[in-house]
């Protein structure tokens, strides 16, 4: 032991293995199996339902039996006694891939020479495919490196072909970190009388934490390894204790100082999430799931990108800025989610978040049961369609070719205006020093700032900074300089409007998404150019269009109500909730707002609902019913219980909370607003189906 003392951590690693396989030989080679086996139930199952299987392992060489694995030291051994097994724990981290724990907490680690080991934490290296063979045992193979579990020099590692495990159920398993919904009882939401019972969130970005670039959003609502991976700690180094890009947008989108953002995720959670952390994970899949047991049936979820800000970002880990990389890259992102809820739920198709491509598809996973999920696009420069110096950098062929390739994404969807002005139209601008620092994108995006004016008399967009300050205070961070030679513009007072209208280009796209029976969302478009969409939409008689987050004038919610479109609010707090629902239904169209469900904008740049001013005298009670009749308590992650009326809604999970908070700061229009609630799902279904329709497709 002296000696093992003056070695490295490795080469001490490496004289333990040695001395374990050569002081500890194979106890049976055999082919015999012992007679305590046959207590132990063999398993046989397909390979992409065994998550959560508490087993011991069998190793054979062809038929020959090598004996059950058991833990010695810093690996693995063999013995023919069934008693001494170490009883092993599958969690999948995708279909038919699990990581295999052992009943310490280890995972199964292949080394870099090849031996397997206790590893501390999930990797590339400590994932492993599993594939059922014709005799009921099952081939495992390194899903990085391709070694498949065998014998290395007398113990368990990485060999070559010819190897199988045969499983046994057991007990005594090591139980993985994990996170409850909080939820019992039977939801009552679905499809009844052959309309769809539950609410539609039509605006989430689930699948941020592959956006601009990769690297900007901090944490993922789902990983292969787990929570502890998914919302980790310090997900974003740097973030918290350095003035850079990220603490930039993180204070500027969520409206706090810079330095009062904290890294600390996973278990303890003191920094985040938060309604405010709008850069850091606020939609683990978990909190997505709390939501649906809790009466969400539709959520909309839209890839976002946008190319300006993920070039101003020091790390991109997808190699690319381009938009339509961002959105390829969180497409298969969204796919890989719901392949992950499978194997996390017994396998192909059987979990509860379902992609649908059609309105029908969407029917039918509701009727099972299911969330349906929609996906949509929210990107500036959709199909490369961005403008430069007043060119179009798009062609109609480039259009043609990006309908083709997102429709195969099971896109049904999208915004053709975003943050910056492009080929399609003018932008609705952000507001106040937001706008000031977007504003600094479309310059870097289309070579010019805003084009506003002063429209005092009618709608307008959204209001800006008469001088340069807000401008300027963005620019003397030394983080964003503004090309040489340029100067910052001056807006007049009040009420101001984009001059910049439906183009040409954005005409084809419209009426190129009607052929298509897709939704046409027209918020984030300026009012000159919702206008012109708006005017195509309902001289056509079509009524796919929507506008589901509070961008847009309330003209033109009033116009979209007219069209036979479907509105919804952005989820504020429940106060400011049930206002906005109460002036859309006092809209000039408010008569046709029978049904309202929400957007919900989760890791957009917006902040979610704070917590309710007078939520101390008048809260929310524990455990409450759902709308969907489900009882509900507070969600604990980790560490940290989440409560609406102290938090907000700082993580998805908490829309259950929100939307029972809704109902009852309705007052004495409770009852319309739930009914309002569980019946936008449908509301938005029949909207597509009637679009669609228009279209002649079934």
């Amino acid at each position: 032991m002296r000696a093992l003392a003056l070695l490295s951590p490795i080469a001490a690693s490496l004289a333990l293995l040695v001395g374990n396989a050569l002081a500890a030989p194979l106890r049976d080679r055999s082919s015999a199996e012992p007679h305590h086996l046959h207590a132990r139930a063999p398993i046989s199952a397909p390979s992409d339902s065994l998550d959560g299987v508490c087993a011991t392992f069998q190793l054979f060489s062809g038929d020959s039996n090598l004996g059950y694995l058991y833990r010695k030291g810093n690996g693995y051994q063999f013995t023919s006694d069934v008693t001494a097994a170490t009883s092993f724990r599958l969690e999948a981290t995708l279909l038919s891939r699990y990581e295999i724990f052992d009943s310490s907490g280890g995972h199964l680690f292949l080394s870099v020479i090849t031996w397997i080991m206790p590893g501390a934490d999930y990797g590339d290296r400590s994932d492993w495919k599993f594939a059922l063979q014709p005799n009921g045992r099952y081939t495992i193979v390194s899903t990085s490196q391709g070694s498949q579990i065998g014998v290395f020099l007398g113990t368990l590692g990485g060999a070559g072909s010819g190897y199988s495990m045969a499983l046994a159920s057991a007990s005594g398993c090591f139980t993985p970190p994990d996170v409850t919904t909080a939820t019992s009882g039977v939801s009552t939401a679905g499809v009844s009388n052959g309309k769809i019972v539950g609410v539609i969130d039509m605006h989430a970005h689930i699948a941020a934490g592959n956006a601009f670039g990769g690297n900007m959003h901090c944490g993922d609502s789902w990983s292969p390894g787990g929570v502890t991976k998914a919302l980790q700690a310090n997900a974003c180094p740097g973030y918290e204790t350095t003035i850079s890009i990220g603490t930039l947008l993180e204070s500027i989108f969520s409206g706090r100082d810079i330095g009062q953002a904290k890294g600390d995720g996973w278990p303890t959670f003191n920094g985040w999430p938060t309604y405010q952390s709008v850069l850091h994970e606020q939609a683990y899949y978990r909190g997505i799931q709390r939501a649906y047991e809790s009466g969400l049936r539709v959520l909309n979820a839209l890839l976002v990108a946008n190319r300006v800000i993920c070039t101003l970002f020091p790390a991109k880990d997808l190699g690319s800025c381009d938009e339509m990389d961002q959105i390829r890259a969180q497409a298969t992102y969204l796919t890989s989610m719901q392949d992950y809820i499978d194997a996390q739920s017994g396998g192909v198709g059987k979990g509860w978040f379902r992609i649908v491509t059609t309105p029908a598809e969407l029917r039918a996973v509701v009727g099972q049961g299911k969330l349906a999920v929609t996906v949509g696009i929210e990107a500036s420069e959709i199909f490369g369609c961005r403008v430069s110096n007043g060119n179009s950098m798009c062609s109609e062929a480039d259009v043609d070719a990006g309908f083709d390739e997102v429709a195969k994404m099971g896109v049904s969807g999208f915004f053709p205006v975003h943050k910056f002005d492009n080929a399609l139209g003018g932008t609705r601008m952000d507001p106040g020093a937001t706008g000031a620092f977007i504003n600094i994108g479309n310059l870097y995006s289309t070579g010019s700032w805003w084009d506003l004016v002063s429209c005092p008399n009618g709608p307008s967009d959204q209001p800006q900074p008469t001088s340069q300050s807000d401008l300027a205070l963005v620019v003397a961070m030394g983080i964003l300089a503004l090309p040489t030679g340029t100067s910052a513009p001056n807006y007049p007072s009040g009420p101001v409007c984009n001059t910049r209208g439906l183009t040409k280009m954005g005409e084809y796209v419209v009426k190129k998404m009607m052929s298509r029976g897709w939704v046409v969302h027209v918020d984030h478009m300026s009012v000159k150019t919702a206008n012109d969409t708006l005017n195509i939409l309902i001289n056509a008689g079509y009524p796919g269009v929507i506008s589901e987050h509070s961008w847009s004038d309330y003209y033109i919610v009033n116009r979209v109500l007219q069209a036979g479109g479907v509105v919804s609010a952005i989820a504020f707090n429940s106060t400011d909730f049930v206002k906005e629902w109460r002036n859309y239904r006092n809209l000039p169209e408010g008569s046709k707002v029978t049904a309202f469900g929400y957007g919900s904008d989760i890791n957009g740049f917006f902040t979610n609902a704070a917590p309710r001013t007078d939520a101390t005298t008048d809260p929310l009670v524990y455990p409450f019913t759902s709308l969907a009749g489900t009882t509900v308590d507070r969600q604990v992650m980790g560490q940290r219980t989440f409560d609406l009326n102290t938090d907000g809604v700082a993580q998805y999970g908490q829309y259950a909370d929100w939307m029972v908070d809704d109902v009852k700061k309705a007052g004495a229009e409770a009852a319309l607003m739930k009914a309002h609630f569980l019946n936008s799902a449908e509301a938005y279904t029949s909207m597509w189906e009637r679009a669609r329709k228009w279209a002649g497709l079934q």
